[in-house]
């Protein structure tokens, strides 16, 4: 969580995109991003490629502990510069081409999280905005979420509050709810009827970095779990001196790393949890 002196430091404004020659998306539906502040579903895999980012997915929780346990579901957050597979992942060029009608063709990417909700996961992800979690100026990322496997309304799909991208900085307490994140948006239904972002496993959505959304517990036999990737252009800078590993672990993903507010790494080579093992045990 940001103290004030960041916070006071942060342009959390939404800047609307102006594209008059998208690659990927229409006139139509960047318009509607520019008023919802998310666009959805876009198919991006093939049924094949689904196994393949599912074994992935897999592969990788295995590796921390033998078996999928419910408290390191969460845990492969920000390995996009130590696990190949994540790294192919954020620079597919049917991702990025749809990025880049939205935040231009200069791409870096600065984070990843998997997301991954267990069967009978009672932990909810508390309605929140992304970026007043981030020491990132200004509000410019873009995230990607990525259905490894198919999400909707009995997973507990992520859910939206569209047009919350334009109302800047929202009242949050600290939840004590079992919980992933722990703020939590006050009376979060004066701002709207919540929209579920329902994907089928190869499609992804794009949302705004201060949409408000969050997800329940899921109370199903079905796991879910997606990917988010934050991409932003490279004007984005991380404010806070006290967190530079936010600008240590980026990828260039096309165009040029202008203005060098980011460390940027090359294809790493085999799958590297080191460090996140090591924190574990």
């Amino acid at each position: 969580m940001q103290n004030k002196s960041v916070l006071e430091k942060k342009d959390l404004s939404f800047k609307p995109v102006i594209n008059d020659t998208p690659k990927s998306l229409s006139g139509e539906q960047i318009n509607f991003y520019n008023e919802k502040g998310y666009l959805k579903p876009l198919k991006i895999f093939s049924d094949a490629e689904v196994k393949e980012n599912r074994d992935y997915f897999d592969y990788l929780l295995n590796l921390l502990n033998g078996k999928h346990k419910g408290d390191l579901a969460y845990a492969i957050n920000g390995y996009h510069v130590q696990c190949e597979g994540i790294w192919d992942i954020v620079m597919d060029s049917r991702i990025l081409d749809y990025v880049e009608d939205l935040i231009g063709p200069n791409i870096i990417a600065w984070g990843t999280h998997y997301f991954c909700k267990l069967p009978q996961d009672q932990k909810i992800v508390p309605w929140h905005q992304d970026a007043s979690y981030w020491p990132i100026s200004p509000s410019r990322t873009v995230t990607v979420w990525l259905a490894i496997d198919d999400v909707d309304t009995e997973n507990a799909a992520m859910q939206f509050i569209s047009g919350t991208h334009k109302l800047g900085l929202l009242n949050w307490e600290k939840t004590e709810k079992p919980a992933v994140l722990k703020q939590e948006i006050t009376n979060v239904t004066r701002y709207g009827k919540p929209v579920f972002n329902n994907l089928k496993a190869g499609e992804m959505s794009l949302h705004a970095d201060m949409m408000v959304h969050g997800s329940t517990s899921n109370d199903s036999m079905r796991r879910r779990c997606g990917l988010t990737i934050r991409y932003c252009p490279p004007e984005v800078r991380v404010i806070d001196n006290k967190q530079k590993n936010y600008a240590e672990q980026a990828i260039l993903c096309r165009g040029k790393n202008r203005y060098n507010h980011w460390t940027c790494h090359s294809r790493p080579q085999g799958n590297d949890l080191s460090s996140l093992i090591k924190n574990i045990e």
